[in-house]
């Protein structure tokens, strides 16, 4: 193999890859075949994260700013979304390139979910017709290029819990509701470098509008209600153990009843926090327990993020965000005009 850089021994040369800027993989990976190789092998990603070099980055499907009509004027115009990528840390956004099978936009309530420096994309109903879609489309944050999955089997679902595991780099999926507004109970996992879904065992509850979330190696599907209860949520949880390849017993009281999960989330210390009532809170053993008042702007519809041991809540969409600090204050930073469209899904990615 020829030398990463010519002159420097192998071990100084990784030293200097490691510290490109992940915008600029693509060009790297152009300039010569080691580059390529290294770049995208994992032990190059590993050291990068060792390092402290690697960044946490959010990815939104958000709202553009001046939405366009489309479809037959007596439809709903929807907003046209994209993906927009937020770095918390330095308060900087940009957007990744548009999927080029989509020429209107991402597809209304679809999920997203990272597995190491790739995006998945799944689901959603298409901005024009409302069909419910089982599409996937995949963005390579190393190629910088977006490349079609396998699509998603069973029923066309809308409304489902999604969370992914980086260590497996499979994407679980749960629940939903079909075509026909029929509540699921069924489940699946997306091998992503194998492009394969398998199905999982059904779970014990039909679960539409349910959270997932994946945590101390379970995928977590939270909340939710059957067919019959029709918008009425329950207070149940199930959990799927990777290791057992099973789902454990249904958790009662997980959440208060008629309560929405959407904006339950799994922190760095592996517990679940959500919105309630005016405030964030945390599950501490068998209770939740508040952890700070949200601030005004933030109580209609708040949006919750967690990267590292850190929390971020999102209101108006995203016209307002605040950052929860140290001491249990909130931080608000400006947001630019272009990225404060609302915010229908999101994901964390070290990069």
């Amino acid at each position: 193999m020829d030398d990463l850089i010519p002159g420097l021994p192998s071990d100084i040369a990784r030293e200097c890859l490691i510290r490109i800027p992940f915008d600029r993989f693509s060009s790297a990976r152009s300039v010569c075949r080691s580059w390529r190789s290294e770049l995208g092998s994992t032990t190059f990603h590993r050291a990068r994260n060792s390092s402290g070099l690697a960044r946490s980055h959010f990815a939104l499907a958000q709202a553009e700013p001046n939405p366009t009509q489309s479809g037959p004027a007596h439809k709903y115009a929807a907003p046209a979304y994209r993906i927009s990528l937020l770095q918390p840390d330095s308060a900087t956004w940009t957007s990744l390139p548009p999927v080029p099978d989509l020429p209107l936009g991402l597809p209304l309530f679809c999920q997203l979910a990272s597995v190491g420096t790739q995006l998945v994309l799944l689901g959603g109903w298409d901005p024009d017709t409302w069909t419910a879609s089982n599409a996937v489309f995949v963005y390579d944050f190393v190629k910088s290029t977006w490349r079609r999955g396998s699509l998603m089997p069973g029923p066309k679902r809308s409304f489902f819990a999604c969370a992914a595991s980086v260590d497996l780099a499979v994407v679980y999926v749960a629940g939903g509701h079909d075509e026909e507004k029929n509540a699921l109970k069924s489940a699946l996992a997306y091998d992503l470098a194998r492009d394969e879904w398998a199905p999982l065992a059904d779970m014990a509850e039909e679960r539409d509008e349910c959270r997932g979330v994946f945590s101390r190696g379970g995928f977590h599907v939270i909340g939710g209600y059957s067919t019959e209860m029709q918008g009425r949520f329950g207070e149940t949880a199930e959990s799927f153990n990777t290791a057992t390849w099973r789902w454990g017993p249904v958790e009662e009281d997980k959440i208060r009843e008629g309560t929405c999960p959407r904006t339950c989330v799994a922190g760095e210390d592996g517990r679940i926090y959500m919105c309630l009532d005016g405030h964030v809170v945390v599950e501490d053993g068998v209770t939740w327990r508040v952890v700070a008042e949200l601030p005004e702007g933030v109580r209609v519809g708040p949006f919750l993020l967690t990267w590292n041991d850190k929390l971020m809540v999102m209101g108006g969409g995203a016209q307002f965000v605040y950052t929860l600090e140290k001491d249990d204050t909130w931080k608000r930073f400006d947001v630019p005009t272009e990225y404060s469209g609302h915010v229908q899904a999101a994901c964390c990615l070290v990069i």
